[in-house]
Parts: C-alpha cells; structure tokens; sequence
C-alpha cells in the first residue's frame, strides 16, 4: 500500500511515513510569514514612497501689470485724460504733462519757465519689473503720475548721487515748487518734484491704498503712508525712497522730509525709451531760451488762465514788475508769446514757439 502511494505522488511532495509532523509545522509557517512580509512590504511601498521625479505644480500666472495701471488711472478719475496702450514690453501712459489743478502760484524761486501743454508725451512703464544691480539716477522724468504728470526727483539737475542729500539742489526748500509741489522746466512742461497733493486731494480713490503713480521701472508710487494706513517706520524706506511689496515686488513713496518722492530707479529701465521735453522751437528753428533764476527770489507771482486760452505769469522782483503771457497760435502746437522778465533784462519781447513733435 505505501509503496503505490509512493509511485501515484510527485516527486516534491514524497514524504518518509516515519517523518513527525510536528517537524514540518515550523517550516510551513516560517515560509508563510515571509512571503506575507514580503507582499506588506511592496503594499506599503507603493503607498508611501513618493516618486522619483515629482512634476512641480505650474507657477502662478504674472499679474497683468497692463490691466494694473489702466485701473490705477481709472480708479483715480483721469481716464477722461490719460490714455494707456501696452506691448508686449512696456505701458505707455500718454497725456499732455498739463495738470487741472491749480499751477505755479507760490512759487518764489522761479526760473522764468511757464507751462505749456505737451500733447504726444507717453510715460513707458515696465510690465516685466526686474530689479537692477545696481539703482539708477536720471536728469529727467523718473516716472509719472496717474494724472499723466511726469515725476523727477528732489533736485534741480537730476544725476545726483542718492546717497548724500543736497540741500542746495532742494526744489522743494528752495521755493522753487508751487503750492502743488509742481513747477515747469526748461521744456516749459509742467512736472512734480514731490508729493503732488493737488492731484492726490482731487483722485477719486484718494487714500493710503490708492497708486498715485508708476515709476518708468513698473513698479507703483504709494503716498507717506503703507497701503493699509499703517505709518512707514523710520529707516524703512531705501536710498530710492522704496521698500519691497507682497503684490508687486517692490513700491515707491513720497514722503515729508527729503528725498520726498523717487529719488533713483532700482528696476532696470532702457535709456532708449525715456521720454524728454525739449525746448520749443521759433519760427527760425532757434529753440526758446532757458530762464535764469532772479537772484533772491521773486514776490507775488500769479499764475492766471483766461478763457481763451491765454496764459499770464506775473511777478515783482526788487520793485520792478515782470511777466510772461502767451495763447494758442493760429499754428497747432505753437504759442504766441510777449514776456518782460528778469532773464531778458526787463526787454518786452514777442515770438511765436512751438511743440516739436515726439518721436
């Protein structure tokens, strides 16, 4: 009998009869425990072990900084004014540089320049801000205001060195601003050298969180305080009168003491495209003539818009009565003059200067 089950079973399972059963027990569960090891450690593997090349979620799309600067100017009322067109590299943000508000009146340091609008002039604003090695100082406009008012720095011939305050560059101490911290340069445009308060009492989003400009880096110009209201603690802002922002990377501010405004760019900006006022041209081609400061000052002076357009600056210095008044040409762009002013010796003067176009 034992020898038929022999020759009926395979060879792997043929056990000796004398073989205790008890001895195979050990080896049964011995195996069974490591094949069920074995199988909870692929199980387990497959659910913890993270993938080798793990596929990073996709970045958050850029802001659209284009979007940005048109609301800025139209939630600040002056879209009816301000135009905006962008490319794929820059905001330009056109107007005439010709402010509503009041213009001129207070000023004591005049330089015999008066404003003249300027229609054509486009502000380029980076849509892609990205800030520079090192930061930036122009003799120029470094931005503007959404008011379509170009902002310079503090001083009176720009390229100053940001990091040493010139008392003697001061627009602002050296009363050469109006009451609205604006003032017209040798292009005869009209321009702020600090905060322009006119402007900000007249927007209609007027508040610590509202953009009164954008510097020509893309990054947005804030009044004194942080947007949420919260005061600007002392030694906060840089040397470009800025600090680091959630939103946008980086923001400007004006501020009472000096700098006052943006005083140097810290984003990368293209010469190229910087926008410049130039002096108006006569008839001759001959440009119009920078004024020259009166020593000491003038008094009274009193700037008056008419409704036919003419435009009268009057002011006394040392006794004598001086002025400059002009009004639209029969010819676009151009301005009928007559001026008796310190500059010229007192001499009346008469010539008609135009706007040379912007390229």
């Amino acid at each position: 009998m034992v020898e038929r089950l022999h020759r009926s079973m395979p060879a792997v399972t043929v056990v000796e009869e004398d073989e205790p059963m008890l001895h195979r027990i050990p080896i049964v569960l011995a195996f069974g425990a490591a094949l069920l090891a074995g199988m909870s450690c692929v199980t387990e593997g497959t659910k913890t072990n993270p993938p080798v090349n793990p596929i990073p979620p996709p970045p958050p799309p850029p802001p659209d900084r284009c979007a940005q600067i048109t609301a800025s100017i139209v939630e600040a009322g002056f879209d009816n004014k301000v135009t905006v067109t962008c490319d794929g590299t820059y905001a330009f943000v056109g107007g005439d540089t010709y402010p509503d508000h009041d213009k001129m009146n207070g000023i004591i340091g005049t330089n015999e320049q008066v404003p003249v609008p300027a229609p054509g002039y486009e502000s380029p604003i980076a849509l892609a801000p990205v800030k520079a090695a090192q930061v930036k100082t122009i003799d120029a406009a470094l931005g503007v205001a959404v008011n379509g008012v170009p902002i310079y720095d503090y001083s009176s011939q720009g390229n100053l060195d940001p990091s040493v305050y010139d008392p003697k560059a001061d627009t602002k101490l050296n009363g050469q601003l109006d009451h609205c911290n604006g003032h017209s340069g040798r292009g005869d445009d009209y321009h702020y050298h600090a905060a322009p308060t006119c402007m900000i009492e007249a927007m209609k989003n007027k508040g610590p969180a509202a953009i009164i400009g954008w510097a020509f880096d893309g990054y947005p110009i804030y009044g004194n305080t942080n947007p949420d209201g919260s005061a600007i603690a002392a030694g906060t802002l840089d040397v470009c009168n800025g600090q680091d922002d959630e939103t946008f990377g980086y923001r400007y501010h004006t501020s009472d003491a000096p700098p006052y405004v943006v005083q140097c760019l810290v984003g990368q900006v293209d010469d190229a495209v910087l926008p410049r006022v130039p002096p108006m041209d006569n008839a001759a081609g001959g440009g119009k003539p920078p004024g020259m400061p009166p020593q000491g000052g003038v008094t009274n002076l009193v700037f008056d818009e008419a409704a036919d357009g003419t435009r009268t600056m009057s002011y006394t210095h040392q006794g004598a009565s001086y002025y400059i008044k002009y009004k639209p040409s029969a010819q676009d762009q151009c301005y009928d003059f007559e001026q008796k002013t310190v500059t010229n010796g007192g001499v009346v003067q008469a010539d008609t200067f135009c706007r040379k176009p912007f390229p």
